[in-house]
C-alpha cells in the first residue's frame, strides 16, 4: 500500500472575513403628491339662481369677500311677509291682554296669541337667515382652485360651486406599505424632492399616519409636512419622499461570502480546527456589498470569503491573505 494514500487531503486555501457589528440603516424613497390640506367646498344651502360670481380659477380672494350672490327676490318677499305677520301678532297679543284686563277674554286665548307671536318671530328669524345665505363669502383668504358654475345657472340646494384653498400650507400625501409602516413615526424627519422644482431637496417631517390599512392595497395613508413652502410648489405636483430608518448595530458579512441552494442561504464558518462547516443563516438588509445576518452567526466568527466553489462541508481549509 502506498504510504501517501493514507495521508489526509491537503487543506483548501481560502480567504476569510470576521463577522462583526456594523452600523446599519436603510432609506426608502416613495412617491406622493402635494396637496393643500386647508381647502373648502363652497356650496349653496338653498336652491336659487346665480346672479354674480366674479372670481375664477387662480384668483386670490381675501377673507370676507363675496364669492357668490344668488337671486334673493323671493326670499326677500317672504321676509317682508314675515315682518308683517310678526307685527300683526304683536297687535293681537296686546289686544288680548287688554281684553283680559277687563275679563273679556280667557287665559287660553291670551296664551294662543302669545304662541302666535313666538311663531311669527321664529319665521322672521328663519327668513333673515335664508336671505343672508344668498350671499356666500370667503371663510378665509386663499386661491380659487376650481369653479363649477357660472352666473345664470340655476342651482339645486347644496350644489358645489367653488373650491377655495390656502396655498400657504402644503403637505405631501402618499401611501405606504404595511411592511414599511413599523419603520415610520410621527415627527420623523424626511427629505422631499419635488420633480417640477429641479434638483433641490427640501426638509419635512411626518405629520400623520393613518391608523387604517386599505385591505385591497395593504397600504396606509401618510401625510408629510414641508418645513417651508418652496416657490413654485403647487397642489398636485409629484413629490418623492425619502425616509431614513434609525441606525442600529447589526451583524454583517460581505455578500460574496453568502451562498444559496434549495435549502436557503448559508455560509461556510471556519471552526477552531480550521474546518469549514456549512451554517444556514437568515439574511436581512442588503447594503451595498454587505448583507445583514440577523440569525445564524455570532460576532467574531470567521467565514469563508473566497474559495467557496471548491469548499465543502467539514473540509479542512487553510486561511491565506486576501
Amino acid at each position: 500500500m502506498d504510504a501517501n494514500s493514507a495521508l489526509p487531503p491537503p487543506a483548501t486555501p481560502v480567504t476569510a472575513v470576521t463577522v462583526e457589528y456594523t452600523p446599519l440603516s436603510v432609506n426608502h424613497t416613495l412617491v406622493g403628491s402635494l396637496v393643500a390640506p386647508h381647502q373648502i367646498q363652497i356650496f349653496n344651502l338653498e336652491a336659487g339662481q346665480i346672479i354674480d360670481m366674479p372670481y375664477r380659477e387662480g384668483d386670490w380672494v381675501d377673507k370676507g369677500v363675496e364669492l357668490v350672490k344668488l337671486d334673493a327676490e323671493v326670499i326677500r318677499a317672504e321676509l317682508n311677509k314675515a315682518i308683517v305677520k310678526q307685527r300683526q301678532a304683536e297687535v293681537d297679543l296686546l289686544r288680548m291682554k287688554q281684553l283680559q284686563a277687563r275679563n273679556a277674554t280667557s287665559e287660553n286665548e291670551v296664551a294662543q296669541a302669545r304662541t302666535a307671536l313666538e311663531l311669527a318671530r321664529t319665521e322672521l328669524d328663519l327668513r333673515r337667515v335664508l336671505l343672508a345665505r344668498t350671499t356666500i363669502k370667503a371663510p378665509f383668504s386663499g386661491l380659487i382652485s376650481e369653479r363649477w358654475n357660472n352666473p345664470g345657472d340655476q342651482l339645486a340646494a347644496r350644489t358645489s360651486i367653488l373650491t377655495l384653498i390656502d396655498p400657504s400650507v402644503l403637505n405631501v400625501e402618499l401611501y405606504v406599505s404595511e411592511l414599511q409602516l413599523p419603520e415610520l413615526q410621527v415627527n420623523q424627519a424626511v427629505n422631499i424632492h419635488i420633480d417640477a422644482l429641479g434638483d433641490q431637496n427640501f426638509s419635512g417631517k411626518i405629520q400623520r399616519i393613518s391608523p387604517v390599512i386599505d385591505p385591497q392595497t395593504r397600504k396606509a395613508r401618510v401625510e408629510v409636512s414641508l418645513d417651508s413652502i418652496p416657490p413654485g410648489a403647487r397642489p398636485g405636483q409629484l413629490a418623492r419622499i425619502t425616509f431614513f430608518t434609525p441606525k442600529y448595530s447589526g451583524l454583517s458579512i460581505p455578500f460574496a461570502s453568502l451562498h444559496h441552494d434549495q435549502q436557503g442561504p448559508f455560509v461556510y464558518r471556519i471552526d477552531d480546527q480550521k474546518t469549514a462547516r456549512r451554517v444556514s443563516v437568515v439574511t436581512g438588509l442588503l447594503l451595498g456589498d454587505k448583507v445583514e445576518i440577523p440569525k445564524g452567526l455570532d460576532a467574531g466568527d470567521h467565514v469563508v470569503l473566497t474559495g467557496m466553489l471548491n469548499t465543502q462541508d467539514e473540509q479542512a481549509v487553510r486561511i491565506v491573505p486576501q
